[in-house]
């Protein structure tokens, strides 16, 4: 039995230099659908051609090429940070919330390697 329980859903995070700019080369190069730019957290969504999978694009002054960052979905985030902490689960600071959009929580696996629990809020 996990101990945390996943949706069905994960967004692959990327970071760009601008956001506008590489959701439209993702859209022309590869077929994928904005799904919305939230320009006040620096951050797009695109539907890839996959269910359930979508980017994420981070905009960074100085962005990292090759530091994706997979982020889960979750129902229940406090509930499932405090499972994975109970296990000793090694987290990056606090769940940082966008009121009325995500709630999302930076961890690591045992070689260091990030990911992110996001809840969403805008339902």
């Amino acid at each position: 039995m996990p101990v945390v329980s996943l949706d069905n859903t994960i967004t692959l995070a990327l970071s760009v230099r601008d956001r506008h700019a590489s959701a439209e080369w993702y859209e022309n190069n590869l077929g994928f659908k904005l799904l919305m730019h939230i320009d006040e957290a620096g951050w797009s969504e695109m539907q890839t051609n996959t269910e359930g999978v979508t980017l994420g694009l981070g905009e960074q002054a100085e962005p990292a090429p090759g530091n994706m960052v997979p982020v889960f979905g979750v129902a229940d985030i406090a509930a499932a940070r405090k499972a994975l902490e109970n296990v000793n689960v090694k987290f990056d600071g606090d769940t940082e919330t966008v009121e009325g959009m995500v709630s999302t929580a930076t961890f690591y696996d045992p070689d260091g390697n990030a990911l992110m629990l996001a809840q969403d809020l805008s339902q």
